[in-house]
């Protein structure tokens, strides 16, 4: 039985679900509130359970929200500390691509970087399998398009959506349907399928690049 949950981006999402079957699961698109969202819905997902019967419990460390990827983070580590429960490492764009397993494509996950970046990486779906085509990294529209232009099949998706499709203006591409824009924590449990799990000691955020103070930080100390 696992708990998996994400708040890495306006979105949050919580689920508990026991091998292939889903026992119970939450997602609201209410925006930067998961300080305040995220352990109620944990509560509503898991009544009639105890933490102490989790096998696991899965995460999204990043890339995304600076804050929202540490409530997260936190929030699994409180919980996961009690009772030494094996914990599993989520990419965000990783979780968005799993999404369309039952769709042959390639997923462009997108989320927002400002600047007109992107996080992103992208994903091969064939026959239900999931294979990585890059790491996540942050990339520009530009690059990006070049990338992206002799692909075939290619969907969209990610809280950056609507700002990359306007933007790369390529045929091969098309727009994620609204009920798969945004990654869920259904879709981290089938993520975590071929992973390791490790201690929560070990769990940390992967963010790609500095916050927007740590970068002005360094520029201040430069001159």
């Amino acid at each position: 039985m696992i708990l998996s949950l994400d708040s890495t981006a306006v979105t949050a999402s919580v689920a508990l679900t026991d091998n292939e079957i889903v026992l119970k699961s939450e997602f609201v698109n209410s925006g930067l509130t998961h300080s305040e969202t995220l352990l109620p819905m944990i509560k509503r997902v898991m009544q009639g359970h105890s933490f102490s019967e989790l096998d696991g419990i899965a995460v999204t460390v990043g890339p995304g929200s600076f804050t929202g990827v540490r409530i997260g983070i936190a929030t699994v580590k409180g919980i996961a500390f009690n009772y030494e429960t094996p914990c599993y490492c989520v990419s965000t764009l990783e979780a968005i691509a799993y999404n369309f397993v039952d769709t042959d494509c390639v997923v462009c996950a997108v989320m927002d970087a400002r600047r007109m970046q992107f996080y992103n990486a992208l994903f091969e779906i064939k026959n239900g399998v999931v294979n990585r085509l890059c790491d996540d990294r942050a990339i520009s529209i530009d690059d990006l398009r070049n990338e992206l232009c002799d692909k075939e099949n290619v969907v969209i998706a990610g809280d950056g959506t609507k700002l990359c499709f306007e933007n790369l203006s390529l045929d091969n591409c098309e727009l994620a349907s609204q009920d798969r824009i945004y990654q869920n924590a259904v879709s981290i449990a089938s993520a975590i399928k071929n992973k390791k799990p490790i201690t929560p000691q070990r769990l940390v955020p992967v963010y790609l690049r500095q916050s927007q103070a740590e970068r002005e930080l360094k520029l201040k100390l430069k001159r």
